[in-house]
């Protein structure tokens, strides 16, 4: 191996000498020459930084070679030999947390684009390096490497003077004029996409985000207009660019050119052929699910999108779509196996997944439009698991309760979530059985008569999702009635829908979910140790630290949501007519039995501690919305009414304050009296504790 100083006179060497050949075809002789490659360049870079890092703190090393040195070579190399293809404009604005802007060892690495340094939107005319300090730089958490085949990230957002604002502070010249010209411009040149987030899985085909200006540009128009909702309209078969793609051999998929467009061409080999757009004035980002976002500045969106893309995946639709799509790429349907009779590989079933195949539910599983109810007339009943919508009685409350100052809303975090970890569902096709003898570790469906079980009526019952006692047999998941017998209350199945072959489906997307939330609030500055009344704090101002991260905290949370629901999708449409089926039963991931089982285990998980509140401390709840409790209270805070031991710490079984899925924060404080007034109007406190009126989770 050469040694540093020869190490240095030959790269010197390259950058002084002028090419006299065909640039390809010198750069390769030049390069061949030299014995040296960029990749050990930034190996040299990143080892010298970590020995002055050493060196400064005192350990026992020699001085470390000149770390300007290798950093001037690498700066030469990248502005002498850029690359044909897009431009990447290093932005002076700085990354999202958890969003590195590209460094100079990255950009060197990176052989598809040079490097220029932009302040203003101006096109740059000469290309400079952007200049690198020396200091080593501070310990962060261990990035993924990126991808080689992707070197600017999965996404970018098209405005409309041609610029492409991508992750890490990037900007790509996009020449395209027209959709069929970005959309090739994309798969050659962008070098946009994402690797496949599981060994079996696909990677993400890149998407572009397009402004207002961007689509006008490309010839759509700017708003989509309809007497329907504008995330539903499409544009018609006739318009100008639906013919143009037609044309030009791609291809919509039946949703058609709508906010969220997929233009394809069939597979051929081993490279898929597809880019994803959102159209931004058509309301590609639901206000709800993406706060504030549309009105950002471009290179804005794209940190928001790109921190969301790096952390859940690359979106394909609303929060609802990415969260069901993020369940198939984790645990992908299929895999490679070999054939023993002939040794070919071939695809086969991947275990653990739902398979390629949609399935039927148990009629009491499904919705009463579903064909396996109209077409068998099934009059048996259904499962009625949702989350809690229960207000106490008002003349169950007492006196003391009537004379406390505050009603305090405790609001657990992503329950749905908490609820899919370690969660056990059917993978194979419903079997009915009559009289089975229970089994809690069994998922499906069961017939019981619950209605005997007597509990407190200052709780709501655990069994329904009013709250109300049951009033006899009805159709309960695994869950509920494993904690009927956990209350101590025999239970005997008159007949069930239960699953042969079961599994943690949701494990990977659970534990994937949970990063990225968790990661998200410590950003935010809400971190895991943070005691009690820091975290309060914490939680009290996290929007107001980044509204680009408050938003992506926000889409986190509207995936788990609409993920789970939709598990089951119903039909959508005025023309649709009961027995017909719809789309969505074509997909494996159309499964009602896993979504019952997630709000079946969250809402029994809710009671649980609202039951261990009351013997803890005696308080009992004035009204409850899904994932959000409110309790009377002495102060202002949780801290007033939430059980601590004499050391401090909080008590296990009732609710706990933290930033983790399942645990607890302050969703807001109102008067006893305003609470008290709403009950009596038989509204839900829970619903406006917050200020404004809460939409209910029921995972839709």
């Amino acid at each position: 191996m050469a040694s540093e100083e020869e190490l240095f006179a030959s790269v010197d060497a390259l950058l002084n000498e002028e090419p006299s050949l065909p640039p390809p075809a010198e750069r390769a002789r030049l390069r061949e020459a030299a014995g040296i490659t960029q990749a050990r360049l930034a190996t040299a870079l990143k080892t010298t930084t970590q020995s002055v890092k050493n060196w400064e703190n005192g350990r026992s090393e020699p001085k470390p070679p000149r770390l300007d040195a290798y950093q001037r070579l690498l700066n030469g190399w990248a502005a002498k030999y850029p690359a044909p293809g897009a431009a990447l404009v290093a932005r002076t604005a700085p990354a999202l947390s958890g969003e590195p802007a590209a460094s100079a060892v990255e950009t060197a690495d990176a052989p598809q684009a040079h490097v220029i340094a932009a302040a203003a939107p101006a096109r740059p005319a000469t290309p400079r390096p952007v200049a690198a300090s020396r200091r080593p730089a501070p310990k962060k958490p261990a990035q993924p490497a990126a991808d080689p085949r992707f070197p600017h990230g999965p996404l970018a957002v098209l405005d409309g003077d041609g610029y492409a604002y991508g992750t890490g502070g990037i900007v790509l010249d996009c020449p395209a004029t027209t959709v069929v010209e970005l959309v090739e411009w994309t798969l050659r040149e962008s070098g946009l996409g994402a690797p496949r987030l599981n060994r079996y899985g696909k990677d993400s085909d890149p998407l572009i985000v397009l402004t207002a200006a961007a689509a006008v540009k490309l010839g759509l128009p700017e708003r989509l207009e309809g007497h329907e909702q504008r995330r539903s309209l499409r544009l018609p078969e006739d318009h100008p660019v639906v013919k143009q793609v037609a044309r030009a051999k791609w291809q919509l998929t039946r949703r058609g050119f709508g906010p969220w467009a997929r233009i394809y061409r069939k597979v051929q080999g081993r490279e898929r052929q597809c880019v994803q757009l959102a159209v931004l004035s058509w309301d590609a980002l639901d206000e709800r699910s993406w706060p504030g976002v549309t009105d950002m500045a471009a290179a804005d969106i794209a940190r928001v999108l790109g921190v969301y893309a790096t952390r859940v995946i690359t979106p394909r639709g609303s929060t609802a779509v990415s969260g069901l799509e993020l369940m198939t790429a984790l645990r992908p349907p299929t895999k490679a196996v070999q054939d023993p009779a002939t040794g070919n590989w071939v695809s086969g079933y991947n275990a653990g997944s739902l398979g390629t195949e949609p399935m039927d539910p148990a009629p009491p599983e499904a919705t009463p439009e579903h064909p396996v109810v109209v077409d068998s007339g099934w009059k048996g009943g259904f499962l009625d698991e949702e989350a809690y919508q229960w207000v106490r009685p008002v003349d169950l409350l007492t006196d003391e309760e009537c004379t406390l100052p505050y009603a305090v809303g405790l609001d657990l975090n992503t329950a749905f979530l908490a609820a899919a970890a370690r969660l056990v569902v059917g993978l194979s096709a419903p079997d009915h059985f009559h009289a089975p003898k229970f089994n809690p570790k069994i998922p499906g469906s069961w017939l019981v008569d619950l209605s005997h079980v007597e509990l407190d009526a200052r709780l709501p019952s655990p069994f329904t999702p009013t709250g109300e006692r049951p009033t006899g047999p009805a159709w309960y998941q695994t869950h509920t009635v494993a904690y009927a017998q956990e209350l101590g209350y025999n239970a005997e199945p008159i007949e069930a829908y239960l699953r042969r072959e079961t599994g943690a489906y949701l494990d990977p997307w659970h534990d994937h979910l949970k990063t990225a939330y968790v990661d998200t609030l410590a950003d935010l500055g809400v971190t895991k140790d943070l005691d009690d009344r820091a975290f309060l704090a914490a939680m009290e101002r996290h929007k107001d630290v980044d509204q680009a991260l408050a938003a992506v905290l926000a889409a986190i949370k509207a995936t788990v949501k609409g993920g789970i629901g939709k598990l089951r999708e119903r039909p959508q449409g005025k023309h649709y007519k009961d027995g017909e089926r719809w789309p969505a039963l074509q997909r494996p991931t159309w499964r009602p039995d896993i979504r019952a089982a997630v709000i079946s285990k969250a809402r029994v998980n809710m009671h649980r501690k609202l039951l261990n509140m009351a013997k803890l401390t005696g308080l009992y709840p004035l009204a409850v919305l899904s994932d959000c409790v409110v309790y009377p209270s002495p102060g202002q805070s949780p801290l007033d009414f939430l059980p601590y031991a004499a050391s401090g710490k909080p008590q296990p079984g009732g609710f706990r304050l933290g930033p983790t899925p399942g645990l607890a924060k302050l969703e807001g404080v109102q008067s006893m009296l305003w609470a008290v007034d709403l009950m009596e109007q038989g509204y839900n406190p829970a619903r406006h504790i917050k200020g404004g009126d809460a939409v209910l989770d029921e995972g839709e």
